[in-house]
């Protein structure tokens, strides 16, 4: 099933073993064109941190998104999209769930436990962001959202806000503050886990650890 929301279109699935392969594959093949969206109700074999797997059932968030570079805004660090991306989203849910916050980089937060995240990658002149999410379930130690919206509805109400393209100064400046959870928590870096206690982060999304900067390799 397809259909068009402002510049994207729309292409939902009930299952899916990954959006985002589905998508890239889609892409290179020229099946689809950017900017289009993929959404499926079920995802058996995501791509999630570290080359580990998101997997959901009915009911959670499971959506790749496909934007031209040339659309994105020129301030946009693309090493540092995934913060881009996952705070946008973080806006649209933040009115339905008062515990979500963004971990650096890419991580959706519900109070201590990890509910979703964000994975981005270049395909030509187009940029892939996944974004797996749960909005209603999640196995432990994962956290769920409890969202009443359905997955679709919540799409379309965050590409309505990502077709605004705002600018990353914007968007940084109030992920800046919210970083300051962050600072509780560890991150894979080049496979060792390193606290953020003492990060500090930078203009353009990376941060400074122990002298050495950082930048999401997601």
């Amino acid at each position: 099933m397809s259909h068009r929301v402002g510049i994207f279109d729309i292409f939902v699935f009930e299952r899916l073993p990954s959006t985002q392969h589905y998508l890239v594959d889609a892409l290179k093949d020229k099946r689809i064109a950017a900017p289009a969206v993929v959404l499926c109700k079920a995802q058996t074999d995501g791509i999630g941190s570290r080359e580990n797997r998101w997997e959901g059932v009915d009911g959670n968030f499971f959506a790749s998104i496909a934007v031209p570079l040339i659309l994105l805004p020129e301030d946009l660090p693309l090493a540092s999209a995934s913060i881009y991306f996952s705070f946008l989203m973080k806006k649209v849910l933040q009115k339905e769930s008062e515990d979500l916050w963004l971990k650096w980089p890419n991580d959706f937060y519900t109070g201590s436990k990890k509910a979703g995240g964000t994975i981005t990658q270049k395909v030509g002149n187009t940029l892939v962001c996944g974004m797996g999410i749960n909005l209603k379930t999640a196995p432990e130690p994962y956290g769920a959202l409890q969202v009443k919206r359905e997955a679709q509805e919540v799409l379309e109400m965050y590409i309505e806000v990502l077709s605004h393209f705002p600018k990353w100064k914007q968007v940084f400046s109030e992920y800046r503050v919210e970083f300051e959870k962050s600072k509780g928590y560890s991150v894979h870096i080049e496979n060792r886990r390193k606290s953020l206690e003492n990060a500090q982060l930078c203009e353009d999304g990376s941060l400074l650890i122990e002298g050495k900067k950082v930048y999401s390799s997601r």
